[in-house]
């Protein structure tokens, strides 16, 4: 799932330029991906479509504290990390929450931190907006064996 959506990342610099669902599977079929991967990316697209609508996510502001279900669906290292893009002002309150819904919604626990960083690039990419060189860098580069950020 995650290979299908780098690969809609690279391929459609808009979410609007993507194709409907449906056109969008024989697409990807086409380029080579498996119908499972398949469906299941288009599930997950389709809950960020519907992440991004919820009105309890738009209600969210302010510090998040994070319920033990959570921290081990996530890790420690995706929470540090998701605290991190907070702090640096990548993802706003809202963002971080949808964020957050989707990477719970993987099949893998706790979640790799480079397929947190597909997610947080996704959720970018849903909304038209996109991280600033520095901070595309730090998203797309897989330093899932490199030591923990330190936040100063």
């Amino acid at each position: 799932m995650f290979d299908i959506l780098v690969y809609l990342y690279e391929t459609y610099y808009r979410p609007d330029a993507c194709p409907e669902p449906a056109a969008l599977a024989r697409k990807l079929s086409a380029v080579g991906f498996d119908d499972f991967e398949i469906s299941e990316a288009l599930d997950w697209l389709s809950g960020l479509t519907e992440a991004a609508v919820s009105d309890a996510i738009d209600a969210c502001t302010g510090i998040r504290y994070y319920v033990d279900e959570e921290y081990i669906e996530l890790g420690s290292a995706a929470i540090g990390f998701i605290q991190f893009l907070e702090s640096a002002k990548v993802l706003s309150p809202t963002q971080r929450e949808i964020v957050i819904e989707r990477a719970l919604a993987c099949d893998e626990s706790p979640v790799a931190l480079g397929k947190l960083k597909i997610i947080v690039l996704m959720v970018l990419w849903s909304q038209g907006k996109e991280p600033d060189a520095l901070m595309f860098d730090d998203l797309f580069g897989d330093d899932d064996d490199q030591a923990p950020r330190l936040l100063h």
